[in-house]
C-alpha cells in the first residue's frame, strides 16, 4: 500500500497507519473538503508529516548532543558571526539543520499523499496594500541574499511549504511553516515583524494567509498550531 510505504519512509521505522482525528482538518476545514471529506486520507498525510518533523528533531539533537537536548544556555550560545557582523546563535543553526532534514523527508511524502501541486521554500514578494504577490526566482533570491546587509530581503516572505489546490501557484489552500523551538519545551510561535518591515504589527502566519489565501499552520515536534 503506497500510503504505508510513505509513512515508513517518513519516520524510518514502521509507523501505524490507523487514522486518528486530524488536527489539520479541525484547524483548516477547507483542506478536509479538498480531500472530499476523507479524514482518514488527511490523517495519513498529517501523521507522515509529523513523523518527518519529530525525527528531524531527534536526529539533529542526537548528532549534536548525543541523544540529549539543548539547554537554554546551549540555545543562546553564539556559534559564529555572519558576513554582516550579526551573531548566529546555536538555536538558529539547529533550526536550519532541522528544517533541511524535515523538508527533505516531507517532499517525498507530499509527492505521494498530497493530490495537488506543492511549493517548497518558495520566496515571494508581497505588496500588501496593493494585494499583489510575485514569485522570486532562485537566481533573484540569491542576488537578494548576497545583498542582505543592505536589507534587500525586506518585503519578501518565504513559507516552508505551500500546498495548492490547483495550478494557480500564487494561491494556497494550506501553508505550513516548520518551527523547532530551542529549548524544546518552549511553545512554537509565529515571528512578529518589526517596525522596519512593511508588515509591522503583523506576524508571519497573518501575512502568509493574507498573501496566499490559505490557512497557515505551524508544525513543530510538539504538534500542529495555528
Amino acid at each position: 500500500m503506497r500510503h504505508a510505504a510513505a509513512l515508513k519512509r517518513a519516520a524510518g521505522v514502521v509507523v501505524s497507519t490507523v487514522a486518528v482525528a486530524s488536527t489539520i482538518g479541525l484547524l483548516a476545514p477547507e483542506v478536509l473538503g479538498f480531500f472530499q471529506n476523507d479524514e482518514e486520507e488527511l490523517s495519513r498525510l498529517e501523521v507522515a508529516l509529523m513523523a518527518c518533523v519529530q525525527r528531524a528533531e531527534r536526529d539533529i539533537n542526537a548528532e549534536r548532543f548525543g541523544y540529549g537536548a539543548p539547554t537554554a544556555e546551549d540555545c543562546k550560545a553564539v556559534v559564529e558571526v555572519d558576513r554582516c557582523g550579526r551573531p548566529i546563535y546555536q538555536s538558529m543553526e539547529l533550526g536550519n539543520l532541522k528544517h533541511a532534514r524535515a523538508l527533505a523527508c516531507m517532499q517525498d511524502i507530499l509527492k505521494e499523499l498530497w493530490p495537488g501541486p506543492v511549493s517548497i521554500e518558495q520566496r515571494y514578494r508581497f505588496y500588501r496594500h496593493a494585494k499583489v504577490l510575485e514569485t522570486v526566482s532562485r537566481e533573484q533570491e540569491q542576488r537578494l541574499l548576497d545583498a542582505d546587509c543592505a536589507e534587500e530581503l525586506r518585503g519578501t516572505i518565504k513559507p516552508d511549504v505551500v500546498l495548492h489546490a490547483d495550478r494557480h501557484l500564487l494561491r494556497a489552500i494550506l501553508v505550513l511553516d516548520l518551527k523547532f523551538p530551542c529549548p524544546g519545551d518552549r511553545e512554537p510561535r509565529w515571528t512578529k515583524y518589526g517596525d522596519k518591515s512593511p508588515y509591522d504589527g503583523f506576524n508571519q502566519g497573518q501575512i502568509y494567509q493574507d498573501a496566499l489565501g490559505g490557512k497557515a499552520l505551524m508544525l513543530s515536534p510538539k504538534g500542529i498550531f495555528d
